[in-house]
């Protein structure tokens, strides 16, 4: 009799611990980033649009991974651009950077959460204060698909309407508080504006000869920290990718891959 009371009481803890999954309106997830010299922004984000997206993002995030980087590109009424870890616009985060114990770590990328991507879920526009997640374009090189999954933890956050990017970008949130920040992070001054090259005009060198980046604020702006607060739900490990190669793909169709 005392075993079958037990085993009762059990399926009564499991049954309810389904049911108040099941019931209680969990908040979404909300990142509070604290920007050096201009203040912080709070980041409402969407796991019911962008899932791996999101797990992605509060992994790093919490981890400390966006702790001293920077905003990189700046764009006024587009877009600022930042968490490169090379802080250039060129970088990917690796497996080590999300987990623990990596015996073979690599750089990853994450599977892109749009609708020209196979993904029917995400509906969300690029409006003004809306996060996606930057990635590559290769579709010049008719490697689409491989730009369409090359997202991995650099972000931009919209300044300005922009419906160009809807359905090809993984948005994911939306600024809730702080959008003044931004704002002025997107004014700063840069080294040059892409905007202001003519067709065919070769990018401005430094004083060593070389190509200045465009878009790229003279003095950086700093992300000090970004923390999640998930309100106790686990979002889980993010499913990852490969980082496809790029340099080495061109290389092979010059017969130029290493031997």
């Amino acid at each position: 009799i005392i075993l079958i009371i037990l085993a009762l009481v059990g399926i009564g803890f499991v049954g309810y611990g389904f049911y108040k999954k099941a019931t209680v309106n969990y908040p979404n997830p909300v990142a509070t980033m604290i920007v050096k010299d201009y203040g912080e922004v709070k980041i409402e984000l969407y796991p019911d649009k962008a899932p791996n997206t999101v797990a992605n993002f509060i992994r790093l995030a919490n981890r400390g991974f966006y702790n001293g980087l920077t905003f990189h590109r700046t764009i006024p009424d587009f877009m600022i651009q930042g968490g490169d870890i090379n802080g250039v616009g060129s970088g990917s985060p690796k497996l080590s950077n999300i987990q623990d114990n990596v015996e073979n770590d690599k750089e990853y990328a994450i599977k892109g959460e749009f609708i020209a991507n196979g993904y029917t879920k995400n509906n969300l526009k690029h409006k003004k204060g809306v996060i996606s997640m930057a990635r590559s374009d290769y579709s010049q090189a008719g490697m689409t698909e491989q730009g369409y999954n090359s997202a991995g933890s650099q972000f931009f956050i919209m300044t300005k309407d922009t419906t160009s990017l809807d359905g090809v970008y993984a948005a994911f949130g939306e600024v809730i508080e702080g959008m003044e920040v931004i704002e002025k992070i997107e004014k700063v001054d840069v080294t040059y504006r892409s905007s202001e090259l003519k067709e065919g005009e070769e990018a401005p060198k430094d004083k060593d000869g070389n190509a200045l980046q465009a878009d790229k604020p003279k003095k950086d702006v700093v992300i000090e920290s970004i923390s999640v607060e998930t309100y106790g739900v686990d979002y889980g490990m993010p499913e990852t990718m490969d980082v496809f190669d790029y340099y080495s793909w061109l290389m092979q169709q010059y017969g130029l891959g290493m031997q």
